[in-house]
């Protein structure tokens, strides 16, 4: 790779390599679907001169090639290319596993995803076991040199039961950066026993009542409300509108920094170094190191997620948050872990003050506008709070909400704090990249539902 970036003149250049092995087992319903192995991997050469030029290769006597395109690219523009100016890292890292992947047998795979299905009487159910190594070298003409060896494993189930001709579905992701210690991280039989009981209880369940209620939400609402609603509009790239005609734009205008979102008691962090989180990286994809980014702070819009060339236009320091899903594409502006911190509140203190309310503990669908202003989502496991206890379950409870509306009703947040994985999806071509969401219990007042 030395050899490739001393052969390129340039005002900048970046040269990285990236290796995947992975192995996935898909079970459906007691039956082995299918087993595959795979192996990739390719070199992405950036060069910056009047322009910005990319190209990628994953033929080693056609790195050449790729250095002219990209070159030849790089010359097409006014020179105008804001970039941060960085320090300059020299670092080999890795993640520990203590249940290393390349010692976990197939047939302890399969046979761990056989047990979880034989357990569960649901009629429908799919399990996909999928892990992975990445190896990556990156360099730049700066002097930076990362090397990184980046395991992770991933659990996805899908299941639906059907009770007196009502049908509830549900998925969930787990993930971590590490080995089969997944397994011991997560009592997966136990979650989708609990899970199979939980649908049947909301299959039989009333429709839940209509009008302004308070509300409190769960873990996993609280991920998928952080990551759609502050994660990714304040990506900087879609601030400056990069990112307007593939994945959307943003509420937030580059001069909003220190305005109020919420309430003093938010705050929503994205953080890459929470360890064997599954988004764990130590440096970024242009080799900045990683740290843990408030975006909303005590209720305020606080900070953008940047990469150099964001940063540069913005005239900050770049916060790590480039991060490319593959060899092949480029590192764009990207979230890792995105949660509410937690609060003092137990999930007792959180209901007792509540004369009637609404908990929703998971969500079964999710629709966000594409600057992420308004928003909807839709509860799947649901109960009626009356008099601070938990009642009967209610099926469906809508919110509809704008992201100030939702941030500024939230008045108490819960100690608890709790993770879930998902694929996180961006770009043109698209770049879907591993990430965990979460946050503990939250309750919000007078919220509107239906």
């Amino acid at each position: 790779m030395r050899k490739i970036l001393d052969g390129i003149e340039a005002k900048y250049a970046e040269v990285r390599y990236i290796k995947v092995l992975g192995e996935e087992v898909v079970v459906k319903n007691g039956v082995v679907e299918g087993v595959s192995s795979s192996e990739e991997g390719g070199i992405a050469v950036r060069i910056i001169n009047e322009g910005v030029g990319f190209a990628a290769t994953n033929r080693m006597d056609k790195v050449e090639d790729a250095v002219r395109v990209a070159e030849k690219l790089s010359r097409k523009g006014n020179g105008n290319v804001p970039f941060s100016q960085e320090k300059t890292y020299e670092d080999s890292w890795s993640v520990e596993e203590k249940k290393k992947i390349e010692n976990m047998a197939l047939e302890e795979k399969i046979k761990y995803l056989l047990d979880i299905d034989r357990a569960l009487k649901a009629p429908m159910k799919i399990q996909a076991l999928h892990d992975k190594i990445v190896e990556k070298i990156y360099m730049n003409s700066e002097g930076t040199l990362i090397r990184a060896r980046i395991p992770r494993v991933e659990y996805f189930y899908m299941m639906g039961v059907m009770v007196d001709g009502n049908f509830e579905q549900s998925y969930r992701q787990y993930g971590i950066t590490g080995g089969y210690e997944i397994f011991d991280m997560y009592d997966l039989k136990g979650i989708l026993l609990e899970e199979e009981e939980a649908l049947t209880k909301v299959a039989k369940a009333k429709k839940s009542p209509e009008g302004v209620f308070d509300l409190v939400i769960g873990p996993e609402v609280a991920g998928i409300i952080a990551h759609e609603s502050c994660g990714h509009p304040s990506e900087a790239d879609r601030i400056l509108g990069r990112e307007a005609a593939q994945a959307g734009e943003s509420f937030i205008e580059p001069d909003m920094v220190g305005e109020r979102i919420g309430s003093e008691i938010v705050n929503v962090v994205d953080d890459p170094t929470i360890e064997h989180s599954f988004g764990y990286y130590r440096y970024d994809e242009e080799g900045i190191p990683a740290r843990r980014r408030y975006l909303y702070k005590e209720g305020r819009i606080n900070e953008f997620l940047h990469n150099r060339e964001s940063a540069g236009k913005m005239g900050v320091h770049s916060n790590a948050a480039a991060r490319s899903s593959s060899w092949n594409r480029e590192p764009i502006a990207r979230m890792s872990t995105t949660f509410f911190e937690p609060g003092d509140y137990s999930f007792e203190e959180l209901v007792e003050d509540v004369k009637m309310g609404i908990y929703m503990k998971s969500f079964t669908e999710w629709n966000i506008d594409d600057i992420r202003y308004n928003q909807k989502y839709v509860g799947r496991e649901a109960y009626l709070i009356e008099n601070g206890e938990i009642k009967e379950p209610v099926k469906r409870p809508v919110l509809e909400i704008t992201t100030p509306g939702f941030y500024s009703r939230v008045d108490a947040i819960g100690k608890d704090l709790e993770f879930y994985a998902g694929t996180c999806g961006k770009g043109d071509p698209m770049q879907g990249v591993d990430v965990w969401m979460g946050g503990p219990h939250i309750r919000l007042r007078n919220v509107k539902m239906r």
